[in-house]
């Protein structure tokens, strides 16, 4: 099933309405499907270089408005339709594996948007229904999506616009590494912040 959604996400790549693809698949990402918009971002970007960075855009607004949904989902509807969600997926133990206390729930979940912005780690749906069951100030949680989804966004865009088609293949090979490694880096400062503080 996994690889017939990626196979049918990646064909949208070349449809004229790629880009309204793009933005619904930004947006769906950050509240209840599965495939990341990378898939469909990087060959489009690649295909028109020229519009990388108004493709990056167009993924950031619609993952930022896809999160906001998201945390409205965790916040307001958890029981009827985020828990459902996360059960299909098989995230509901990581789910809940993931509230923190009530003391470290803000830094936790700003820590978590920028892992999962960079690397994907936990998926990016997670956290925002997780954001919205704890009660993250909404306005905290938009300014750190837009932050943590508009880099990795905008990151692609200058590594597709400075290298083209030789820097596809490093990035769907090696970037979910590299970007997992910064994650692990920031976790560790993060810790290491808190036993010093």
């Amino acid at each position: 099933m996994l690889r017939g959604l990626y196979d049918w996400t990646m064909s949208l790549a070349a449809r004229k309405s790629a880009e309204w693809w793009l933005a619904i698949i930004a947006f769906i990402e950050s509240s209840v499907f599965l495939v990341p918009a990378d898939v469909l971002y990087v060959p489009m970007a690649i295909a028109r270089p020229d519009r990388a960075y108004r493709y990056a855009l167009v993924a950031t607004v619609a993952s930022v408005l896809g999160g906001i949904a998201g945390w409205l989902l965790g916040h307001f509807a958890y029981e009827t339709i985020a828990k459902p969600v996360l059960e299909f997926y098989g995230k509901l133990d990581e789910f809940e594996a993931l509230i923190p206390t009530e003391g470290t729930a803000t830094g936790f979940i700003l820590l978590m948007l920028v892992t999962s912005g960079l690397a994907h780690l936990p998926p990016i749906k997670v956290v925002t229904i997780l954001s919205g069951v704890i009660g993250v100030n909404i306005w905290v949680f938009i300014i750190s999506a837009i932050i943590a989804r508009g880099a990795r966004f905008w990151f692609l865009a200058w590594l597709l616009r400075r290298y083209g088609e030789p820097i596809r293949h490093f990035i769907e090979k090696r970037l979910g590494l590299i970007a997992a490694a910064g994650a692990a880096a920031l976790i560790l400062l993060y810790i290491l912040y808190k036993l010093l503080t």
